[in-house]
């Protein structure tokens, strides 16, 4: 307890010295009619300067943004890495995509992984330059790193409506001090770090956690529950869920059941930040697509706030990944037009 109280004192005091808090954007928040029809197209630039085009439904060569807003896309996602070997997703090239979705007209939500490169479920790996540091210490590079980069994105006329501290963090973030099945405490803290740090230039701005398998209640239900035990501050909770042509009815209950289960219970709003199937199972996948949109929208009190493709520019195997929606010709498949329904 002692430990715990000087660490929050700690961090109150190094917060306090940080520049003054950005005037709130009156644009950034959440309406109960808009509803979230997104990509995350993180992959993008790096795709672009490997020679990679795009064509729109016609066949004709189309800049990405342009052919994601003519099929109902109006929110982008954006990961941000701390210091990436190669550049991509840091905040220069962030920067660079978060200005072409504004003046694509796109809301944006931003995605901190607090890591060098890839966190998921299996990693959440610390970036190197914060290896060695102490937990406080640690806390501190959360709360300066979002800070930073949102600050760089003010100062560039960006104004994310959303913002996401740690990427399908199911056991915790900033491993081995925020696992949170070895101290769900740590793993609070961090989230406050980041949670403060956006507010402090963003107020308006909705902070969401986010957690994979939107499926598994179990899982929302014991991470959750910590989370509020340890008192962490969030605003939305965020879901993945990546189905199959076979499965995907049954994943889709069971995500419905778990959305309502967390809305009864922890009285947060969902957004389902990242979906995807194999980009040759078009068909199923816009079946997918269109039950999953108007599940979120059966949701009491307009607390289904959207869904988001990941990386659906992705094609001819980019990386290995083949869960676009993008044909082998670089055009968007039917998948897509899920959005263009009411």
């Amino acid at each position: 307890m002692y430990q715990t109280s000087v660490l929050l004192l700690c961090f109150g005091l190094f917060c306090c010295k940080q520049t003054e808090t950005v005037a709130p954007v009156l644009n950034s928040v959440q309406t109960d009619t808009f509803f979230v029809k997104g990509a995350d197209v993180s992959w993008l630039t790096e795709m672009e300067a490997n020679g990679i085009v795009f064509y729109n439904k016609l066949g004709k060569q189309t800049d990405c943004f342009q052919i994601l807003s003519s099929i109902g896309v109006n929110t982008i996602r954006l990961r941000v890495w701390v210091n990436p070997k190669f550049g991509w997703n840091n905040i220069d090239d962030v920067v660079k995509k978060a200005i072409r979705a504004k003046n694509a007209g796109m809301r944006l939500l931003i995605n901190f992984h607090y890591s060098d490169s890839w966190a998921d479920p299996g990693q959440q790996t610390k970036p190197i330059q914060w290896d060695s540091l102490s937990f406080l210490s640690l806390t501190k590079a959360v709360y300066e790193h979002t800070y930073s980069v949102l600050h760089t994105l003010h100062q560039n006329n960006i104004f994310p409506h959303w913002v996401q501290i740690g990427n399908e963090t199911n056991n915790g973030m900033l491993w081995p001090q925020g696992k949170a099945s070895e101290n769900m405490s740590n793993f609070a803290q961090l989230i406050n770090a980041g949670y403060e740090a956006t507010k402090k230039v963003f107020p308006s701005c909705k902070v969401l956690v986010h957690l994979s398998n939107g499926y598994d209640q179990q899982l929302y239900k014991w991470m959750l529950s910590g989370l509020k035990t340890h008192q962490a501050k969030f605003d939305v909770v965020g879901m993945s869920l990546y189905p199959s042509a076979t499965d995907w009815q049954q994943k889709n209950a069971d995500c419905l059941a778990n959305m309502q289960y967390v809305i009864n219970e922890f009285d947060k709003p969902i957004m389902i930040v990242e979906v995807g199937m194999s980009w040759d199972e078009a068909n199923a996948c816009k079946l997918f697509m269109k039950d999953i949109i108007q599940k979120l929208k059966t949701l009491q009190h307009h607390k289904g706030l959207g869904v988001l493709y990941w990386e659906p520019q992705a094609y001819k195997q980019w990386k290995q990944y083949t869960l676009g929606a993008f044909d082998n010709s670089g055009k968007p498949t039917v998948a897509l037009d899920a959005f263009l329904e009411k």
